[in-house]
């Protein structure tokens, strides 16, 4: 078992220990004069503060994803969550962080934002963990490890047995972003919660469910975890349209998963497209809405591709993907003239 008490920051344990022993707030609903929060009477419903615990959404993902409604918390996007996983367990200039490389930046900047030290272990050419080189940069002031899995840019799933060493091998939090998990249909880390109290899984609504704009990310964890990011997140932080827009795909979750099923089928297509190319050497197989492509100047490709008005992601400069493209999967029509552009790339280079 982990003992929270020691990795929680002690300005956040003295936090908690203030939150606890004020008074519960009193009911606030449609049934009630509200004279308590300085709000103005008019423009309803927008001018009331928003449900400050999400109850209706969290009742509604908890039966869709198989946890319990204390398992979860709601942020604004993973950002957020990233964020707030520092405030909690890291001590700047102190305390630091292992992540793998490459992986999502993110996790990266957030640390220098916290003033927390980042380390990192790089991945094989398969884009595959090692968990005892990750343990091995792990030392006594190493609170967090993060993993994404399906990783980004490289789209693959870590291996399952590597991540399990990690869990059990490091006595800090393991924090799982797993916000591409929707694209894969095997057995993901958020429904082994009950296995893992060191572990919390992160996910959002900007991916699968196509809900960008709304900026809605959720973190899944022990109930003990989720208290402590209950009682430390702002106020109302979750606005009551964003709310009402989760909800609402939520309630579509039947479309999502069409739009899933054509996205899997639309990625087949286009790695075997990509890999019929004659400008590129590579495709990386993928479990998520994008893929990796190894391009012969993938500079060239870029450029070509901006000049046309479609914007790819240039990873060249991140370790283990030199002269490599990320291409998120789009709609039919849009995959199909980036795919005819670079048919003329051909005949053009």
């Amino acid at each position: 078992m982990i003992d929270l008490q020691k990795l929680v920051r002690t300005n956040i344990r003295e936090l908690i220990s203030y939150a606890e022993t004020k008074a519960e707030e009193n009911l606030r609903d449609s049934q009630h004069i509200m004279l308590d929060a300085n709000e103005n009477p008019y423009n309803k419903p927008f001018n009331r503060y928003p449900s400050d615990n999400q109850i209706e959404l969290k009742e509604e993902l908890a039966k869709l994803k198989g946890v319990r409604t204390n398992e979860i918390f709601l942020s604004n996007g993973s950002t957020e969550a990233i964020d707030m996983c520092y405030r909690i367990f890291c001590q700047p200039k102190v305390d630091n962080v292992v992540a793998i490389e490459p992986t999502c930046e993110l996790y990266r900047r957030y640390a220098y934002l916290n003033d927390i030290e980042y380390r990192s272990t790089l991945l094989d050419d398969d884009f595959q963990l090692n968990a005892a080189e990750l343990l091995d940069a792990c030392d006594k002031h190493t609170k967090l490890i993060w993993l994404c899995s399906p990783n980004t840019p490289s789209g693959n799933l870590l291996n399952v047995e590597e991540v399990e060493k990690v869990l059990k091998g490091f006595d800090g939090i393991v924090v799982i972003d797993e916000a591409y998990a929707d694209f894969t249909r095997l057995q993901t880390f958020r429904e082994r919660l009950s296995e893992f109290p060191n572990m919390i899984v992160l996910n959002t609504f900007s991916k699968a469910w196509a809900s960008a704009a709304i900026r809605l990310g959720v973190v899944y964890a022990q109930e003990a975890i989720i208290n402590i990011f209950n009682k430390v997140s702002s106020p109302y932080h979750i606005s009551q349209l964003t709310q009402e827009q989760g909800l609402d795909a939520l309630k579509h979750r039947y479309d999502i998963d069409d739009w899933i099923k054509i996205l899997l089928l639309e990625r087949k297509c286009m790695i075997l497209a990509f890999e019929s190319l004659a400008c590129c050497e590579k495709v990386y197989p993928s479990n998520a809405n994008f893929f990796l492509a190894k391009m012969k100047d993938a500079q060239s490709v870029y450029d070509y591709l901006c000049e046309k008005g479609i914007n790819v992601r240039n990873c060249s400069n991140v370790s283990l993907c030199g002269n490599c493209l990320r291409i998120t999967i789009g709609s039919k029509a849009e995959n199909a003239e980036i795919l005819g552009i670079l048919r003329y790339y051909k005949t053009t280079k």
